[in-house]
């Protein structure tokens, strides 16, 4: 355990840190409006951790010991080096700062190959924090090219939340963002101890006023896709069926795919997107 003078010297160390960043480094909206402290405000780093803002005051101030979890999310938050990073764990009598780090998400082989026979079908494999792992043609056409996206930013929830796109793509958008919220609170009950999720979870919460209260709001278990409507600027109004295939061997990866019955317009309106990818000749 830490003693209360190494714990006092844990919330400086916080509170130096956090007056280092801007909102603007950090991914927060900047009102561009003068701000009464320097850096991040204590509520802000608090929000980004999905910890509440008296727990983190009380961390600054001394008071509480945070747990290994906390403290590795924290040192993400804060955009801490490994120097820092050791630091931070050190003062709290832990043996090392270094998360452990598993192996890079990477689609399977054989989703990767049911993927790319795809020829009409949009289908993208979401990993353990509904990553978007891979894609193919018609899904980009579909919903949007993630390849212009950073790596670290290829999530299908973040995109849902924060590409204005997407708001007028889903004709039911409110129904499949609420949707999203549960899958990751689900995930988050399953890996409490992954802080790539706790971040991705505090910074939508932040971004979103819509996600924040969902996620405050009542434990709605997810539901199956099932059908979904869209608004495609080229294709059209598209009534889709959306299904979930979990991977044999790793239960982490999902291919979703979204198909239309056959001499309907929705059908047709994919064909189109097809071509439009060169996957299919119209």
């Amino acid at each position: 355990m830490a003693s209360d003078s190494y714990l006092k010297e844990l919330g400086q160390f916080l509170k130096a840190q956090r007056a280092k960043l801007s909102p603007r480094t950090v991914g927060l909206p900047d009102s561009g409006g003068r701000r009464r402290v320097a850096g991040l405000r204590r509520e802000e780093v608090a929000l980004l951790a999905a910890i509440s803002t008296d727990y983190y005051t009380r961390l600054e101030q001394g008071r509480i010991q945070p747990s290994a979890p906390l403290l590795t999310t924290l040192a993400q938050v804060l955009h801490l080096d490994d120097e820092q990073r050791d630091h931070l764990f050190e003062l709290t009598g832990r043996q090392t700062g270094r998360p452990r780090r598993g192996a890079a998400q990477k689609v399977q082989p054989q989703l990767r190959r049911l993927l790319d026979d795809l020829t009409v079908t949009p289908g993208v494999v979401l990993g353990r924090r509904m990553d978007v792992l891979a894609w193919n043609p018609p899904a980009a056409a579909l919903l949007t090219d993630f390849a212009q996206l950073p790596m670290g930013r290829r999530n299908y929830a973040r995109v849902l939340f924060t590409d204005p796109r997407m708001r007028s793509l889903y004709a039911d958008w409110r129904t499949v963002a609420r949707d999203a919220v549960s899958q990751l609170r689900t995930l988050s009950a399953r890996y409490p101890d992954d802080a790539r999720l706790t971040a991705l979870v505090g910074e939508l919460s932040v971004l979103d006023k819509d996600f924040g209260q969902w996620w405050a709001g009542d434990h709605a278990p997810p539901r199956n896709l099932g059908t979904r409507r869209f608004r495609h600027p080229v294709a059209g109004e598209l009534v889709l069926d959306g299904d979930a295939l979990t991977c044999g061997i790793n239960s982490d990866q999902v291919l979703v795919v979204w198909t239309a019955e056959p001499g309907t317009s929705s059908y047709d309106g994919l064909r189109r997107l097809a071509s439009r990818a060169g996957t299919i000749r119209a």
